[in-house]
């Protein structure tokens, strides 16, 4: 189900009542659980021990939860999954502009977490052997995806940091150069339907790659948009 055998997740989260029911059905499901009350403990947490997953509350003393999300992506992929108590469709679009995988608002299911924690592992999981031909690389427009190290690598060779949620995004659109993809059809193939119908979610992780990827992202060359279509990749993609 997951990159390692037993996946370890690291929940932040100030509520004890939340933590431990959550950890306790996690554990109870083959997770090994990590809990931090805030930034300080969620740092600590993270300086000793390999993090498969973070779940993280919006909501939290100190450091919120948005401020701690935007500061991991700066040196950080490790999937985040963020826990919120608002609904509101705003609050899913800042979390996502700053590099979550995705969103879960609170109250909510443990075993709707649990799968959307098996859903974000098991896309990261699948990208690594993804491509019958057995093709470890991706190049477009200079470009490189690099498959089995979930890297994207810029025409000179620089490492560029993308998010798993960004990152299983362009793989699927390397691997469907010159289709008209919807946004429904982008949920499916990179977060499946754990994701719920968020499309707009789509469109925010197509903006966060532009802007990494395009010369200039307001006049995108690579990802065009399709007017009621969705989105075109227009590369030629080679495979090594």
């Amino acid at each position: 189900m997951t990159t390692t055998p037993t996946p370890h997740i690291l929940l932040v989260e100030d509520d004890r009542e939340i933590s431990s029911l959550v950890a306790r059905y996690l554990r109870a499901n083959e997770c090994r659980v990590s809990l931090a009350g805030d930034g300080r403990e969620m740092d600590r947490v993270l300086s000793d021990a390999r993090v498969d997953l973070i779940v993280l509350d919006l909501m939290l003393p100190g450091e919120d939860g948005l401020s701690l999300c935007k500061r991991l992506r700066r040196s950080s992929s490790i999937p985040i999954l963020m826990l919120t108590a608002k609904s509101e469709e705003i609050d899913r679009i800042i979390g996502l502009e700053l590099g979550a995988d995705d969103y879960l608002a609170k109250p909510f299911n443990p075993r709707e977490l649990l799968a959307r924690i098996r859903a974000i592992l098991r896309r990261g999981a699948a990208t690594e052997t993804a491509g019958d031909d057995g093709a470890r690389r991706l190049h477009f427009a200079g470009w490189t995806l690099d498959i089995s190290l979930r890297q994207v690598l810029s025409p000179e060779g620089a490492r560029i940091a993308v998010t798993g949620a960004e990152f299983d995004l362009l793989h699927a659109l390397c691997l469907r150069p010159g289709r008209v993809l919807s946004r429904d059809q982008l949920l499916d193939l990179t977060q499946g339907r754990a994701a719920g119908p968020f499309e707009r979610s789509i469109d925010v992780l197509i903006s966060r790659i532009r802007q990494k990827i395009e010369q200039d992202s307001r006049n995108p060359e690579i990802i065009r948009t399709i007017r009621s279509g969705g989105y075109l990749f227009t590369p030629e993609v080679t495979r090594s």
